[in-house]
């Protein structure tokens, strides 16, 4: 089972941790996975080009091959690239790594062999993280993280390869942001998070973007998405940002090992003084910008042609990127926001203003409440905002839906929307937009209201759904009051008796004692 394999691996690469903080051992433990994925992939089509090239009924046979032709077609490059597989010279393969895993040089020759790979493989440039020969572990620990990075087995099968890969990386990922608590949220976005952006908003074709793309989740999910419904992976281009530069870099190795195409800018940079996709219109915006940031603002910012809806306060930047995205998007796109609670209701400054502008300009399309503890190590409760540059139905109108209530228990500390929550709240928008033509869309007293905008207005422009969807309907059982009364005051009564012979009991025992009263 590949649960049980990620649990092995990470209780494993947990305990060689020792005490390295969890934010930088993550690069060390990741960048060798992605080494290890990389080799195996070329090895496994090596073996499958040696096949081939040696069976009549292939259309790679090669006649009157010998043992020499046979070297040379093996090393022409091409017959990688067009299955997406990168090009691994001799020095750079895991078997030589793992062969000298017990050499005080390991941390050199897994440095080189990035290197190497850099080099021969142009769309890797710049992003492995060339760090091993100054790995802050103790003597011998890097050589036990090779031999236990070894025991991964990804197959031949390039397809199978790259799920185990993704779910392994995706597995690490989220208990490197259980370890470094909530520092962790910033690269890392519950996938049940990210699954509902993802089914809500429905990307199929055309560009997507991310201002804060972390390690890429989002654009994954969204190609997983669009082939679980039947379209290809070229059929979307992927744009992202991202400022923190090791994480830049995680998110292009996230990507690169899937075969995604992607554009992350020519450098990691601030999303608001450094846009790296000034001219880009995006059919699709995911993200999950980080909460309430106060140290974003910088003077060249004042005047931007970005704050179509107001400038925001400068201790604040929600509604920076609210306005960020809608200012990406083309002018029939849509983009889905994580935000905190607080980005529905506060009025601070020209918050309000700018919330208010947004409804009247009726771009806001849906508002999602999210259940609490669905994040690494942060209570901060968190909502979704849909937005829409144009709608093309439900003009004037707002869906709130409050899921709270929907998350199931993972554990003691940490909840999560299930497949059937996020199924039940994508069904429920698809038919209030009018798309999913089986089903009606009704309004459901305590989970989902349209609402239009007037009355959003007459609640000074205050987003939270709890203030629309109304209190949930008791299901009424056909008893009558007498009936019910008279039960209940039965109970009481039993109660009531109960405790009178506890009481009485607690005397006697203190009066044995000498304690009456």
């Amino acid at each position: 089972m590949l649960q049980d394999i990620q649990k092995t691996l990470w209780s494993a690469a947990d305990k060689l941790r020792a005490n390295v903080d969890a934010a930088e051992y993550k690069h060390i433990a990741l960048g060798m996975i992605f080494l290890k994925f990389i080799s195996d992939s070329f090895s496994a089509r090596r073996a499958e080009l040696t096949r081939r090239f040696a069976d009549e009924n292939d259309d790679y046979f090669l006649h009157d091959s010998d043992d020499e032709l046979l070297a040379e077609e093996l090393e022409d490059r091409d017959y990688y690239k067009e299955v997406n597989v990168f090009w691994v010279p001799e020095g750079a393969r895991w078997e030589a790594l793992r062969a000298n895993a017990k050499q005080a040089d390991i941390g050199k020759r897994i440095d080189d062999a990035l290197a190497i790979l850099e080099q021969e493989n142009p769309s890797l440039k710049g992003i492995l993280d060339k760090r091993y020969a100054r790995a802050p572990l103790p003597d011998g620990k890097l050589g036990e993280l090779v031999d236990l990075i070894s025991t991964i087995g990804f197959g031949e099968d390039q397809g199978r390869a790259r799920d185990i890969l993704g779910q392994v990386y995706e597995y690490f990922l989220g208990q490197f942001a259980s370890a470094e608590g909530k520092k962790g949220g910033q690269f890392y976005t519950p996938q049940s998070i990210v699954k509902t952006l993802v089914a809500v908003l429905d990307p199929h074709q055309g560009k997507v973007y991310d201002p804060c793309c972390g390690s890429g989740g989002m654009f994954v999910q969204s190609e997983k998405f669009i082939e679980a419904h039947g379209g290809k992976l070229g059929d979307v281009s992927i744009y992202g940002q991202e400022s923190n530069p090791t994480t830049w870099r995680l998110a292009a190795m996230n990507l690169a090992i899937r075969g995604i195409d992607f554009n992350l800018g020519r450098e990691p940079g601030d999303t608001f003084t450094k846009n790296q996709h000034p001219d880009l219109r995006a059919d699709y915006i995911l993200a999950n910008p980080p909460f309430n940031i106060s140290d974003w603002w910088h003077g060249s910012l004042e005047g931007d042609s970005r704050w179509l809806y107001g400038t925001p306060p400068q201790g604040n930047a929600n509604y920076a990127w609210l306005q960020h995205m809608l200012y990406h998007l083309k002018s029939t796109g849509r983009a889905g926001i994580v935000l905190a609670n607080g980005s529905m209701s506060s009025s601070q400054n020209s918050e309000g203003d700018i919330r208010r502008a947004m409804v009247d300009a009726d771009v806001v399309e849906v508002m999602i409440a999210l259940p609490g503890q669905l994040f690494f190590n942060t209570q901060i409760p968190a909502c979704l905002w849909f937005l829409a540059k144009s709608k093309t139905s439900r003009q004037g109108e707002v869906l709130f839906i409050d899921a709270r209530k929907i998350a199931k228990m993972i554990s003691r500390v940490q909840c999560e929307l299930d497949d059937e929550g996020i199924a039940r709240i994508a069904n429920l928008v698809k038919a209030w937009r009018g798309i999913d033509t089986e089903s009606i869309y009704e309004d459901i007293p305590g989970f989902c209201r349209s609402v239009k905008l007037a009355e959003i207005a007459e609640h000074g422009h205050v987003l939270t759904p709890g203030r629309y969807v109304g209190a949930e309907e008791v299901e009424d059982n056909d008893e009558d009051f007498a009936t019910k009364m008279t039960a209940l005051t039965e109970k009481l009564g039993e109660q009531m008796a109960k405790g009178a012979e506890l009481d009485q009991l607690i005397r006697q025992k203190l009066g044995g004692l000498g304690y009456e009263f």
